[in-house]
């Protein structure tokens, strides 16, 4: 089995930590026994400065061709000055809708090694192991209308419009019901009920769906995002699987994160069509950028992730992460998890350890 994996390096720490993700990529491939054709494309705030705009056609093209897309951060500081259309994020949106990637999964799970470096206490955040499932395409980042617009006595008015239809909430749902089943059979789907009907709409779709397409095996409970918000810091280990929308998937994801001591550490899934897309949560960290200490285990996470949603390669997916737990299990950190008395290593260094517990699990 031959695999061609688009990957577009981004800005910022993406094409270094990008380089520790294929490597381990080319790796694993080769004791698993199947090939990987890797074709690289720029995307972001680099093909900005090459072409003038965040996302080209052939790119495009490339990704649509592909089997899965690999894909790094966008943006910095450089692009904040640029109209919105064009700048580098706009990309990301571009190959969600492009690819017809609805869903986000994001997994959130505190290696025990790191319990310390979460700014909660140990006992609250250790054996924190939660999915976000968030709705992607739809809501309030792609209603319409929306804008800023002049009004008659010269001051401005801005709108974004949240919508969602009925078959919109059904098939993220579907994906929220079905990871719980395969997990610990617990969905909480996070709304605004009491304010919005958008998701008042949102609730009664999936309080259907529950009773109607043969999920009572799930625990259902719906939860409004503020007290979600809440929940996740007094007690994040009562949540097995949280489906939300679009904005408030992107909030919730990453305060979640920061309950495994670094947002450094999270990867995703961009799933939905027929290619996979696959990041880290973590931005472009341009102050740290060439200097060799950015975190690149989760971009090595998302290509586990992608290994076992895009390619069915279980077993090999399951190796990667058991070296990257054997690898902080052992005290090496980089600079985002470092802690009094941990082996403080590089980019570079942290990938070619995680290697290493590859090649020795054989």
């Amino acid at each position: 089995m031959n695999y061609k994996i688009a990957v577009l390096p981004g800005d910022g720490i993406g094409p270094e930590v990008m380089g520790e993700g294929t490597q381990v990529l080319k790796q694993i491939a080769k004791i698993y026994g199947f090939g990987v054709e890797l074709e690289e494309g720029i995307v972001g705030g680099a093909s900005i400065d090459a072409h003038g705009k965040p996302l080209i056609d052939s790119v495009l093209k490339l990704a649509k061709g592909s089997d899965a897309v690999l894909l790094g951060a966008m943006g910095g500081p450089k692009w904040d000055g640029l109209d919105y259309s064009i700048r580098p994020e706009r990309a990301l949106l571009a190959l969600r809708l492009e690819l017809g990637l609805f869903a986000n999964l994001r997994p959130v799970k505190l290696f025990s090694a790191l319990a310390s470096a979460s700014t909660l206490k140990r006992e609250v955040v250790e054996g924190t192991d939660l999915l976000v499932v968030r709705e992607l395409t739809g809501g309030i980042y792609f209603g319409q209308p929306k804008g800023v617009t002049m009004l008659p006595d010269g001051t401005e008015r801005g709108v974004n419009t949240e919508v969602y239809t009925t078959p919109e909430i059904e098939r993220i749902a579907h994906v929220g019901f079905q990871a719980a089943l395969r997990r610990r059979k617990k969905l909480t789907s996070v709304d605004k009920a009491n304010v919005l009907e958008v998701t008042e709409l949102w609730r009664k779709v999936v309080t259907r769906m529950h009773k109607d397409e043969g999920y009572a095996g799930v625990q259902l409970e719906h939860m409004l995002v503020d007290n979600c918000a809440m929940q996740l810091i007094r007690n994040p280990k009562q949540f097995d699987v949280m489906v939300t929308t679009n904005m408030f998937g992107d909030i919730l994801s990453d305060e979640a994160a920061m309950l495994t001591g670094s947002i450094g550490m999270l990867p995703s899934a961009s799933l939905g069509g027929k290619v996979g897309m696959y990041e880290p949560v973590h931005g472009t960290a341009p102050d740290i950028m060439g200097q060799d200490k950015a975190n690149p285990l989760a971009t090595i996470l998302s290509v586990a992730m992608m290994l076992r949603h895009s390619f069915d390669q279980g077993a090999a997916a399951d190796r990667v992460e058991k070296a990257v737990e054997v690898v902080l299990d052992e005290g090496y950190r980089t600079a985002d998890i470092q802690e009094p008395g941990r082996k403080l290593v590089g980019c570079k260094e942290m990938g070619r350890l995680v290697r290493e517990k590859i090649e020795d699990r054989g």
